[in-house]
């Protein structure tokens, strides 16, 4: 969980980086920018030290691809939060937005994955998440 952490860390610095660049080129335009560089350097890793097969894209059900849609949508809300109320309370807003869509999700074993049911110790942590959230912005 560390490694994540420390590594996820970068998408603060991409956040910040893309909302100063979006100033200059546009909200739209600078996540196009932004999605393409990104979508070209996992092109060339894939391609020269991938294990998969990029064939087998044809196979699987359609609806598995708007994974890049919505990938290319966070990064437009993510550019247009930042600039609105800063890089900690926008990672806020995100961060609890995966919690509870990640717990729902589990909940109901969306998209054929298992189930982990809420319970009410979970229910509680997630309000506290919102108190935490009022509280940071509100300071």
């Amino acid at each position: 969980m560390l490694f994540c952490a420390d590594w996820c860390s970068a998408l603060a610095i991409q956040s910040q980086i893309n909302a100063i660049f979006s100033k200059k080129v546009g909200v739209l335009e600078g996540a196009t920018v932004s999605f393409t560089v990104g979508a070209l350097a996992l092109f060339f890793l894939a391609f020269f030290f991938g294990k998969g097969n990029f064939l087998y894209v044809l196979s699987v059900p359609k609806w598995q691809l708007i994974g890049g849609i919505l990938g290319a949508l966070f990064i437009v809300i993510n550019i247009f939060s930042v600039n609105l109320i800063g890089v900690a309370s926008t990672f806020m807003a995100v961060v609890i937005g995966q919690i509870v869509a990640g717990a729902i999700i589990d909940h109901f074993g969306l998209f054929g994955g298992a189930t982990y049911p809420l319970n009410n110790t979970k229910l509680i942590a997630l309000a506290l998440m919102f108190v935490a959230i009022y509280l940071f912005n509100k300071a």
